[in-house]
């Protein structure tokens, strides 16, 4: 073989060799560049999507350059199988390597939840029902009393039935820590009568400030054996607790042989009429000292206190007269 056509041979040779190397080498430069995203971007993985299907998407949402870059380096660095579902924040311009990096760590966002104290059961399927990033079916509700209202974090995706779960085991978690603590001589003797009546407290007043002497007034009462008379009470067995009492109570209300009407049974109700806070929680297991037995609303979103039903009557008397005020 002559030099010429040694030459051209080697030509031939070098030529596809010095093109891959320049589209790779153009490749792994496009797979670490900036990306175009100005500002952080939230992205949605589901379950079982493929990588084409994932490179596209994020080329389309504009959060990497290329697909195809994306898809190649994704391979080449064996991460083909490591992507994760759920949904994950981009930094702004984060480049097409990063972009990788996030998705197969399988950090996802976190979103929150947060559940108002003194809400009932259903009233707490409503909110999950329409709280977005949540998946699957209520199904069966836990028994009223039974969760605990605070703030919980999530993935999207997560089951509600799984949240359900959550706020139970925190109830019980928050329990187990409480109710060793208890003050003694208590007029109850377990964690179940000690959570209907924190639901009592949590309906009867909004003031974090006024629930131990709420229940206190309570205590006191189911020591000397007295009825509670407490209103949320009587509602609750009126509406089940699937709905908020849409008008005052009247007197036929306080008459009505329901379970719950506390103005006619001489004891706790069978189960709670709301799910309590910690802070009602706390307050039923140590009530403040006090010798009184009435409480009424005062006007300014509060109650006043009596330990006599004289004292009581003409408390109960100014009131009325403050809500004819309001109406004329």
């Amino acid at each position: 073989m002559d030099d010429v056509w040694r030459r051209t041979i080697i030509r031939l040779i070098a030529i596809p060799i010095i093109v891959v190397l320049a589209i790779g080498g153009f490749s792994i430069a496009r797979f670490h560049a900036p990306g175009k995203t100005r500002n952080d971007t939230t992205v949605i993985l589901e379950s079982g999507t493929g990588l084409k299907q994932i490179s596209e998407s994020l080329e389309a949402g504009d959060v990497i350059i290329d697909s195809w870059v994306f898809r190649m380096g994704v391979r080449v660095t064996g991460n083909a199988r490591n992507l994760q579902a759920g949904e994950f924040l981009i930094p702004a311009r984060a480049t097409s390597r990063q972009v990788m990096e996030i998705l197969v760590s399988g950090k996802t966002v976190l979103r929150r939840i947060t559940i108002p104290e003194g809400l009932t059961v259903s009233e707490i399927a409503k909110v999950m029902a329409s709280t977005t990033g949540l998946a699957g079916e209520i199904g069966a509700l836990p028994a009223e009393g039974s969760l605990l209202p605070e703030t919980y974090y999530f993935s999207f995706g997560d089951e509600r039935s799984a949240l359900f779960a959550r706020m139970m085991t925190s109830l019980d978690e928050l329990m187990a820590e409480l109710w060793p603590e208890r003050d003694s001589n208590l007029p109850f003797d377990s964690q179940n009568a000690a959570l209907i009546l924190a639901s009592i407290v949590e309906k009867e007043t909004g003031l974090a400030e006024e629930r131990p002497r709420i229940a206190a007034v309570f205590v006191n009462r189911l020591r000397r054996g007295m009825r509670l008379q407490s209103d949320p009470t009587v509602a609750y067995g009126i509406t089940g607790g699937k709905r908020p009492m849409a008008r005052p109570l009247t007197l036929s209300d306080l008459r009505d042989e329901s379970k719950y009407n506390t103005y006619l049974i001489p004891a706790l109700p069978p189960g709670a009429i709301a799910n309590p806070g910690r802070g009602s929680i706390s307050a039923v297991l140590h009530p403040l000292t006090t010798d009184e037995l009435y409480f009424v609303a005062n006007g300014d979103g509060g109650h006043v206190f009596a330990k006599t039903l004289a004292e009581h009557q003409r408390n109960v008397s100014r009131w009325r007269a403050i809500q004819r005020g309001r109406k004329n």
